[in-house]
């Protein structure tokens, strides 16, 4: 069994060296956060417009209409 004996010098680089890439993974996961919800609210913006543009759309197809008969 190895025992590795680390200096009071030794530690204080390695923590300064791993403190920088806890930090970057949150900020790349908040950016990757931030890009899903804006992605998100386009789509359910672009949902709605479709809903809207559908029930127009079939208002107008069955609206109550002269049929040529009752003229």
């Amino acid at each position: 069994m190895k025992i590795k004996v680390i200096k009071k010098g030794e530690r204080k680089v390695a923590e300064k060296a791993a403190a920088p890439a806890v930090t970057e993974s949150r900020t790349k996961r908040d950016s990757a956060r931030d890009v899903v919800s804006n992605v998100t609210s386009w789509v359910n913006d672009f949902q709605a417009r479709k809903r809207e543009e559908t029930l127009v759309a079939f208002d107008q197809l069955f609206a109550a209409k002269a049929q040529p008969s009752e003229m």
